[in-house]
């Protein structure tokens, strides 16, 4: 008869594969399916007749619409207005919500007088900001930067607080022991250590950004990408409010696998970071 079987060295291997990342080939092939699956299914619904082209058209129409506003320039207009809007006002609040988190983290007393402030007003809606926002600065580029900063930077002062105060305990009381300084540790120890759950905060934040952006051109604006999407609202020209859509996801989707590239390069020292 034989014997009972050993289930421990199978389970280990199942547990080894959890969370065991693949190859490149094999992530873009299955990210490539996912959109084509997806493409896919939208196709059918208008072809099926399951949704009215009037409401939901399909992916020639929307492609028809995108190009006619390449060959008439309006979207790369669009597209370079909306792009230096997002660079300025996610550049400004990152500048901004680095050190000030960073405080937080490192310092008790900066996070007991600015951690309340940040969660309370990070919870009001920036939209309602927007008739305040032309009041405080006009209608030009100062208030889509504003709503953007808004929209952006008490949330990185959060994520980069709590990235500091990941910093290992035991990296830090070796640094103590060497006899670092305060600011010796800051720079030496807890920034190197937080920079790439700093980069990973920055990188989520960014998408915020482009949300934020197109709040901002939706009011008192007259070129970008959601000023676009508006006009064609107005006229109904679903076929461009979607195309619109999937450029700004398009670029989103660049953005975020180039930050991610930057990331893996820039940090490749802590590659197996938890």
């Amino acid at each position: 008869m034989a014997g009972p079987v050993n289930t421990v060295p199978a389970l280990r291997r199942r547990r080894a594969r959890i969370g065991r990342p693949i190859g490149r080939p094999a992530y873009l092939a299955i990210a490539s399916t996912t959109f084509v699956l997806l493409i896919a299914v939208w196709w059918a619904a208008g072809a099926t007749g399951l949704a009215d082209p009037m409401f939901l058209p399909g992916p020639g129409a929307v492609l028809e619409a995108l190009g006619r506003q390449v060959a008439n320039g309006e979207l790369w207009s669009d597209v370079g207005v909306s792009s230096f809007r997002i660079l300025m006002g996610f550049v400004i609040a990152t500048v901004m919500a680095i050190p000030v988190g960073t405080l937080m983290g490192v310092n008790a007393r900066v996070e007991a007088a600015l951690e309340p402030l940040m969660d309370f007003i990070r919870y009001m809606p920036v939209v309602a900001f927007v008739p305040l926002t032309i009041v405080w600065v006009g209608i030009d580029e100062n208030q889509k930067f504003l709503i953007i900063w808004m929209g952006t930077f008490f949330q990185q002062v959060l994520m980069v607080a709590d990235a500091v105060r990941r910093t290992p305990r035991t990296l830090v009381s070796l640094g103590e022991t060497l006899g670092l300084s305060w600011g010796q540790l800051l720079v030496r120890i807890v920034v190197p250590s937080a920079m790439p759950r700093i980069w990973d905060a920055l990188r989520i934040t960014l998408g915020w950004a482009w949300t934020w952006l197109v709040v901002a051109e939706l009011v008192a604006a007259s070129s970008g990408m959601g000023y676009r999407i508006t006009v064609a609202q107005r006229f109904f020209e679903t076929d461009l409010i979607i195309g619109y859509v999937f450029v700004l996801g398009v670029l989103g989707l660049i953005l975020d696998q180039a930050m991610r590239a930057a990331g893996r390069r820039m940090f490749a020292y802590q590659e197996g970071r938890p």
